[in-house]
């Protein structure tokens, strides 16, 4: 499972930085936050072959240097989230007063925290972090974010705090995530499908803060759900609580292999509901897009229309199923669950790789190859599909930058006639042959 690690820690010690170090970003993921003086930053991390997310909470701190009742709020609402936090403290400067009071609120809040004490570009300064020491934490490491010291220190000691990695393929249950905007009805969906009051249900959007996981079976399958907290719309996005809870629905599409999208049947394809999708897609797990509340529908909206809808303003969802439900009703529940089962199957399918290229051969024939100005012309010598998922074919050919958009498109979609991919990403690499 991805872990979420918060970086707190006063004005200027570093805090960017280090979230750039981390993330190897240049330039830093950014959400922005009406109202709030600066934007507040969410990223991922690769380390020893695992992912977290990484937030910065740089930007809630202003330039106060009081840890004033406003500014708890928000740290309090990060460290929430988070499964642990990165104390940064400037080495330079020293301890602070700021410092002295973020770590006494940082003590009560029951969470692992690793003092990192920053611009300590020297070894032979790292005397000064000793000092953090007084903070009452006991892990403090010497870092300069800017040069990479200490980095890898840092690392390993954040991993010893990351959720364990229960994402499997094979220990036989399928993971079902239930995705969307806040009041969508993924708790009064969750409560249909496993038929318990396992989450609290309310009509104040965002009552839901964590992700909750309820095992049931259906059709002689075992299912994971995770229920997640939702998203607001940007404009109205001014909790921090809802912010980072949006940082952790991110983590918990990642424990999953099959994503619920759930839309409202109202005001379907929001801004919110793309971005889901989106990350959804780019982590290759399966997608299916259920409109609920459908029972309040009035005649004059029908099926069809919103379903051309999806389609035109999500074309490169055109993949994924499309299923008008009710969690109140409990119409579609059954199709939902039955949905699933079959895209978790469709992301496991596998095509021989003598048939692959037969049939790729005979496709490829009839079609107009892409060519640049030069005149040459791609040519395709053979594929094959690789293990894992989601289905991923790797294409050599004779130079890969030839290959445009289009032809890449079209690629996939000649790919899903030769096997049904419903609900799942298919994902395409072109290497030059060596």
């Amino acid at each position: 499972m991805a872990g979420i690690i918060a970086i707190t820690g006063r004005p200027n010690s570093g805090k960017s930085s280090l979230f750039n170090r981390l993330t190897g970003t240049k330039k830093a993921i950014v959400d922005d936050m009406p109202g709030v003086t600066r934007d507040r930053l969410y990223g991922e991390c690769e380390y020893d072959g695992r992912n977290f997310y990484v937030v910065d909470t740089g930007g809630i701190f202003g330039e106060d240097t009081d840890f004033s009742a406003g500014i708890r709020s928000h740290v309090e609402a990060a460290v929430k989230e988070s499964d642990a936090v990165i104390f940064l403290a400037d080495g330079k400067a020293g301890i602070t007063g700021s410092d002295e009071e973020i770590a006494e609120f940082l003590r009560k809040c029951n969470k692992p925290v690793i003092v990192a004490v920053n611009k300590l570009d020297d070894p032979k300064h790292d005397d000064l972090a000793n000092e953090a020491y007084a903070l009452g934490f006991e892990e403090v490491i010497a870092i300069s974010a800017l040069h990479k010291r200490g980095i890898y220190d840092l690392l390993d000691a954040v991993m010893r705090y990351l959720p364990e990695d229960d994402i499997s393929e094979d220990d036989g249950e399928i993971r079902i995530v239930i995705a969307g905007k806040p009041n969508v009805g993924k708790s009064s969906m969750l409560n249909r499908i496993t038929s318990t009051e396992r989450s609290l249900v309310s009509p104040i959007a965002g009552t839901t803060r964590d992700p909750v996981d309820t095992v049931t079976e259906y059709d002689g399958e075992k299912l994971r759900i995770i229920d997640t907290a939702g998203l607001r719309r940007r404009a109205k996005f001014d909790g921090d609580l809802e912010y980072y809870s949006f940082v952790r629905t991110l983590a918990a599409v990642d424990r999953a292999e099959v994503a619920l999208l759930l839309m409202d049947a109202e005001e379907p394809c929001t801004d919110q509901d793309k971005r889901i999708a989106s990350h959804v897609v780019r982590k290759g797990k399966g997608i299916i897009l259920v409109i609920n509340k459908w029972d309040l529908m009035s005649g004059e909206k029908k099926a069809d229309e919103i379903t051309r809808k999806i389609r035109e303003e999500m074309p490169f969802l055109s993949y994924a199923p499309v299923i008008f439900s009710s969690a109140l009703s409990g119409r579609g529940v059954g199709k939902i669950l039955a949905t699933a089962i079959t895209v978790s199957q469709n992301r496991k399918k596998h095509i021989a790789t003598n048939q692959l290229n037969k049939l790729m051969r005979d496709i490829l024939a009839f079609d107009r190859l892409p060519s640049d100005k030069k005149g040459r012309t791609l040519k395709v010598y053979y594929c094959s599909q690789a293990e894992g998922v989601p289905p991923t074919f790797i294409f050599f050919v004779n130079n890969p930058s030839l290959v445009n958009t289009g032809f890449e498109n079209h690629v996939k979609n000649k790919l899903r006639e030769l096997e049904d991919f419903t609900g799942s990403p298919v994902r395409t690499f072109w290497r030059g042959k060596e």
